[in-house]
Order: structure tokens, then sequence, then C-alpha cells
């Protein structure tokens, strides 16, 4: 979408191999990792858990393939999957790396199709905003799939559902692993986490604990299934088993 004060931005989908369905599509301002939680996150939501997902071989699905500085590092990197790798393995989604557009190619003609219908929706909208945008993507989805997607050649479906139990925002989530300090607080970019006494507890002094920041912004702290959600008005840590 561009012109006169209109920003460029940058379509996220995905795809249904088997039927050309678009179970979901959003626009973002660049191309980031928050976008694919998201798009995953409303495709769960609304279908369920996709057997697997092929893809292309940018760094948000897997790490570059840069020399390794060293020994240590090498073998960091092959333990240590993206933020978005971990949910796929978190979800049991199976990552199929893609090497080439023309494997890629239903999706690369979805975005053909998408280049000459869709931006002629957004021109006809007036659309100049990224929230004007979207609308009008996810008006334009149901048509959209209502006249090109097919009926899958095999029954039953790739999708299945979530556990019993499923929180999403405890999977849905950039996750990263602190040390609790002398003070009891984690430190975590800008903020400083006060860890609170439960259980009798006092100290979690040098505990390793793994620190979510959700795609709302909120931060929570995870340690041996306690969680410690932080009060955005109080900015303080509370507690919950």
């Amino acid at each position: 979408m561009t012109g006169r004060q209109r920003p460029h931005l940058t379509l996220i989908g995905a795809i249904d191999d088997a039927t050309g369905k678009v179970p979901y599509a959003l626009f973002r301002e660049r191309e980031d990792a928050q976008g694919y939680f998201l798009l995953l996150r409303q495709i769960v939501a609304s279908y369920g858990i996709p057997m697997a997902l092929y893809h292309d071989r940018h760094g948000i699905f897997e790490h570059s393939k840069r020399e390794p500085e060293s020994l240590e590092e090498q073998l960091e990197e092959r333990k240590k999957p993206t933020q978005f790798g971990r949910l796929m393995e978190e979800l049991g989604i199976t990552s199929i790396p893609s090497r080439s557009p023309q494997a890629r190619g239903r999706i690369e003609r979805l975005w053909g199709t998408f280049q000459d219908r869709l931006v002629s929706e957004l021109r006809l909208a007036e659309a100049r905003t990224i929230e004007e945008a979207n609308q009008v993507l996810w008006n334009f989805l149901p048509r959209y799939n209502q006249r090109f997607a097919i009926s899958a050649t095999q029954p039953g479906s790739a999708y299945r559902r979530p556990d019993e139990g499923f929180i999403p925002d405890e999977l849905f989530c950039f996750k990263y692993y602190r040390t609790v300090g002398r003070d009891n607080v984690v430190r975590f970019l800008e903020h400083r986490l006060q860890i609170m006494p439960i259980n009798g507890r006092l100290s979690y002094t040098s505990a390793r604990v793994e620190v979510h920041e959700r795609l709302d912004g909120s931060l929570a702290v995870y340690y041996r299934g306690i969680a410690w959600l932080l009060n955005q008005h109080r900015r303080r840590l509370q507690c919950s088993e």
C-alpha cells in the first residue's frame, strides 16, 4: 500500500496446501516474529494446531548459516531454536524449510493474486492506516476463500485440537532465561522485576527463571510451576500458581 500519506506495509499470511484456503493474514509495518506469532495464534484459535508449517529460510524461522566464532557457539546454535522455532516445537508442529521460491509455489501464486486483487480493494476503500488496511483484508479473505478454496482430496483434518489446559499466553510469547539477583530482582531490559515470597520461601537468589514477554507487552516470570505476573498499574509482580 503506497501513495500519498499511505505507509509501506508487509503482508504476512498462510495458505492451506490441501485446500488453497487462506486461514488468516495480517498487515504489519515490517516482517517480524511478533507478526508470525499473531498469525499462528489466530490460526490455532480458529482451526486448531497444524501438523506442519512449510516456510522459507528467513531468520525468524531458523538461525542464519553464518559461521559461529567458536565451538561453544556452534553447540549453542544447534541447541537453541529461534523464538518462532521454539513455538513450533512446543506446539508439536513439524517445521519444513523450503529451498527455493519454486518449492513455495502455492504461496507465491497467492501473493501474485493478492498483489492484483487486494491492492485494488485497498485503493477502493482508500485505506490509509494499518488498521484500515487490516479491516479491508479481513473483509476480503472470506470472499477470496469462497471463490478459490477447494475441498481436500483426502478426508479428515490436518489440524488438531490443543490439549486440555492449553493456555495460549504461555506459548505465544517470547521467552528468555534470567538469573534472580541477590535482591530477589530479575533484570529484563529496562525492567526490574521483584520476585515476591511464596509458600514460605523468602529468597530466590540465583534461581534460573523464565521471563515471558507476551504479545500485549505484559511480562511474567515462571519458576517451577509458579508464575509472577507483572501488574502494569503498580509495576510489581503478582503471584499465581
